[in-house]
């Protein structure tokens, strides 16, 4: 087991955060997990309402917190020219800028690339939005859904008789914001070598467009446009949810030629394997109905628990659907610390996700949950960072500067 380095792998990144809700932040809060200094920036007058979105308690919302862990809260308004003359110093200290407005806002303030760059060439913009900066919908709004709905993810998630449905989360702006993030961790990298910053574009559709699979030279080569099928994968058994006696759903993946033997073996049915419409991918594909009932006959004359044993005894993967309840108690989960406990300033002990990926020498962790009340780190930034006296940041709020 490699030793472990209290020194994280992106101490000493500073990360200037703008922007609300989920893509942008998203991408800050990733970041923050592995060491970069996060400072979040709202403006004084009209916060996140990532602040209260979720479920609340005591007033408080608890989406936020796990948001932004990590991060360091300022406010500056930068809709006015002395606000933006205070963000271009913090640029002059800083290595990478995320923002998620509509394109053409950092612009409107004066806060372009261009502009940026020239006061620290080294500067890395990360741009997350709908469409990208460029294009004929480059001005459109687009919030996630939309980037799912014209990625092409809503089109194939749900049932074949009912319209398009949705994913439980907004799997959009986390897929914008894992794409910022590389390209983000990329721009970085070489900037090592050209020492140069650079722009990192990043459309929430095109994100979700990447990873559609092969649709489009299925749709562009064999003129096949796939459609919603539920549970199942097209061309791909089995591969399913499937009933137990104890009326419980459980998940079983077994597609590939050698784990599909293995099933039948655990199933006790192991002439399956060798029956000429289940014996390769392509057979199996092409009868999967028939495939999923002749499994389920079997699940359903087992418990959950009794046939999931029974699955992983013949190294089949399988698993069962979790809920919120489920993961709390599960060991992986706890062995893996997926689940952490931070303190909280008014909720005390805080649950939420662990950090991803798991490094063996540098790995990533959790400091603290966010600054709760807004600007908490004004002084420290300003003040500390910046350098500003003290009579002159209490002037900038007086004048609703910050």
């Amino acid at each position: 087991m490699a030793k472990i380095n209290k020194k994280m792998p992106l101490e000493g990144i500073k990360v200037l955060e703008l922007g609300t809700l989920l893509a942008g932040p998203f991408s800050g809060r990733l970041l923050g997990d592995f060491g970069a200094e996060i400072i979040k920036v709202e403006a004084p007058d009209k916060h996140d309402p990532m602040r209260q979105w979720g479920q609340q308690k005591d007033g408080h919302g608890l989406w936020w917190p796990i948001q932004s862990r990590n991060k360091k809260s300022v406010t500056l308004n930068l809709r006015v020219e002395e606000g933006q003359d205070i963000f271009k110093e913090l640029v002059k200290k800083a290595d990478v800028i995320i923002e998620n407005f509509r394109p053409g806002t950092m612009e409107k303030w004066g806060l372009s690339y261009e502009e940026l760059s020239a006061i620290n060439p080294q500067i890395i913009m990360t741009r997350t939005s709908g469409f990208g900066q460029t294009g004929p919908y480059k001005s459109r709004a687009g919030f996630g859904s939309v980037g799912e709905a014209m990625g092409g993810l809503r089109y194939v998630t749900g049932f074949p008789d009912r319209p398009p449905s949705r994913i439980g989360i907004s799997i959009g702006d986390s897929l914008a914001a894992l794409f910022a993030t590389i390209g983000t961790l990329t721009a970085l990298h070489e900037r090592n070598t050209s020492g140069k910053g650079q722009i990192v574009d990043t459309a929430i559709y095109e994100s979700v467009f990447s990873v559609m699979e092969s649709i489009i030279p299925d749709y562009l080569l064999v003129d096949y446009i796939r459609e919603r099928m539920g549970n199942i994968l097209p061309g791909v058994a089995p591969s399913s949810i499937y009933l137990t006696k104890d009326e419980i759903y459980i998940v079983i993946g077994a597609n590939a030629d050698g784990v599909f033997k293995r099933l039948c073996q655990a199933m006790g049915q192991p002439e399956l394997a060798e029956n000429e419409i289940f014996s390769t991918h392509l057979a199996r594909a092409e009868n999967m109905e028939a495939l999923d009932n002749l499994i389920e006959t079997w699940t359903q004359t087992l418990s959950a628990e009794k046939c999931l044993k029974i699955l992983e005894k013949h190294g089949v993967p399988s698993g069962p659907i979790y809920n919120a309840k489920d993961m709390v108690a599960d060991p992986q989960f706890k062995e893996r610390e997926m689940i952490i406990y931070k303190e909280h300033p008014d909720l005390g002990e805080f649950p939420m996700p662990g950090v991803v990926p798991k490094l063996s020498r540098t790995p990533g962790r959790v400091e603290f949950t966010g600054a709760e009340s807004v600007g908490k780190h004004n002084e420290e930034i300003y003040c500390g960072l910046l350098e500003f006296k003290e009579s002159y940041v209490e002037n900038l709020r007086r004048n609703d500067v910050i």
